[in-house]
């Protein structure tokens, strides 16, 4: 497990791992998507070879959404870890949880929620009160 020092955590001191990172990105994106109108299904949905943050409801949609959340800019932007690799996995995940309730032929999405706590134009690096929530709608289209 990476563990984030207080520098790039951000975090007053607190040393941050990369689950709890995750686990406070997936909480804020949990709290933006319930204010556009989502309906929060499920989170972190896991099968043996993939895992989706959330499963969330859209009108008619079944949404799976992945969350990524970045206090360094390190590892680039939040949305350069959607890899063609990386929605490959989600993809089949969201197809055995489609098949798992019986959802049939019912329109589903996969959505990218970005959590960046270093967008200059918000404070810069390591703001901590206000990071840049970026969402995108259907990211394989």
């Amino acid at each position: 497990m990476r563990k984030f020092s207080p520098a790039t955590a951000g975090s007053n001191n607190i040393i941050m791992s990369t689950t709890d990172v995750g686990n406070k990105g997936e909480y804020l994106a949990c709290e933006y998507l319930k204010k556009l109108g989502y309906k929060i299904l499920e989170r972190n949905y896991r099968i043996r070879g993939g895992e989706i943050d959330i499963v969330a409801q859209d009108n008619n949609f079944l949404v799976f959404i992945e969350v990524k959340t970045r206090y360094t800019s390190e590892f680039g932007l939040p949305v350069e870890s959607m890899t063609p690799w990386k929605i490959k996995i989600l993809l089949r995940t969201a197809r055995f949880y489609i098949q798992l309730i019986d959802w049939g032929d019912q329109p589903y999405r996969l959505d990218f929620v970005g959590i960046d706590y270093t967008c200059p134009d918000k404070g810069g690096a390591n703001n901590q009160d206000n990071p840049e929530i970026e969402l995108i709608k259907d990211i394989t289209s």
